[in-house]
């Protein structure tokens, strides 16, 4: 299994209307960055991910699961673009924000620390238990 981190603008996609979707899970539509595109193209159905709010909170909220694997984003007609579909699986206790992140020198070669722009990033496994632990779960 392999893990993820899904930056969206709460005004845009909040974590409530994750949750909201249920088992149906969400297109994670609209990216229009190569490199975010081919990280989804790298994702198996069952690969979890962060939810992370960016924006004016930016914090992790909650974790996700992928359940459908990349295909055409229906919010384009442009075939370069691909999306995965994502499903909320638990919310944080306490959102870890970035600032969190960035004080844990163990979190220091995260990708959200390097690259931080980058909306669909790849999460080590112990970043990902690391930030679970942080948020509570």
């Amino acid at each position: 299994m392999n893990y993820w981190l899904f930056k969206s603008e709460p005004s845009t996609w909040s974590w409530d209307q994750q949750l909201a979707k249920g088992e149906e899970g969400e297109e994670w539509d609209g990216v229009r960055n190569y490199q975010a595109r081919n990280h989804m193209r790298d994702m198996k159905i069952g690969d979890r991910g962060f939810f992370y709010h960016s924006q004016t909170e930016k914090a992790i909220v909650g974790t996700v699961e992928v359940c459908a694997e990349a295909h055409p984003d229906s919010t384009t007609d442009d075939e370069r673009w691909e999306c995965v579909d994502i499903k909320a699986i638990e919310s944080l206790k306490t959102p870890v924000t970035l600032e969190m992140v960035k004080a844990d020198e163990r979190l220091s070669e995260m990708v959200l620390v390097k690259n931080s722009r980058l909306s669909v990033q790849p999460v080590t496994e112990a970043e990902w238990k690391i930030i679970r632990k942080i948020g509570g779960i």
